[in-house]
């Protein structure tokens, strides 16, 4: 007797429906603030969030925000993005956390570049087109030859009379 593991979501070839891709954004959009955004220097308009703040503890800082990047990725994965798209997510949140090692100057850059921010716009961007309606078309191709046809003699008529003497 065999048992089958039911297939989960991410194992599955079949696309998510719309709402559970739009909570999965919002989801990410909150925790993109939280991560990057979320306080405010004052008298500034510098944002920064838990990210920039772990980087202050040395490496392991770095390495936890790193952690907490791969969530964004993994939901980018679980709703099927290109593996393309999948990379430049990781290229972003890998960037961000070498660059976050240098002390100081990583810590400015972690505040700066905001890498869930960057990956959660990547998403965002391309689950736009994905989830856009396709467009109706207006009218038929069929209308517009039917009148270069019509017309075909007319340019032959014209051309014709400019010929004769």
């Amino acid at each position: 007797m065999t048992v089958e593991c039911p297939r989960t979501v991410a194992q599955s070839k079949a696309p998510l429906p719309k709402q559970a891709y739009l909570e999965s954004l919002q989801r990410l959009q909150r925790f993109a603030i939280a991560t990057d955004s979320c306080f405010r220097i004052p008298l500034t308009r510098v944002r920064f969030g838990l990210s920039p703040v772990l980087g202050l503890l040395p490496i392991i800082g770095d390495f936890a925000g790193l952690v907490l990047s791969f969530y964004v990725i993994n939901e980018a994965r679980r709703m099927q993005a290109p593996k393309g798209l999948q990379r430049r997510m990781v290229f972003n949140a890998v960037v961000e956390a070498v660059l976050g090692i240098v002390p100081f100057v990583g810590d400015a850059f972690d505040v700066w570049f905001k890498a869930n921010t960057r990956n959660l716009a990547l998403l965002t961007r391309y689950l736009e087109v994905q989830l856009e309606p396709p467009r109706q078309r207006s009218g038929s191709r069929l209308w517009l030859w039917l009148i270069l046809l019509a017309l075909l003699p007319l340019v032959w008529w014209l051309v014709m009379a400019q010929l004769a003497p």
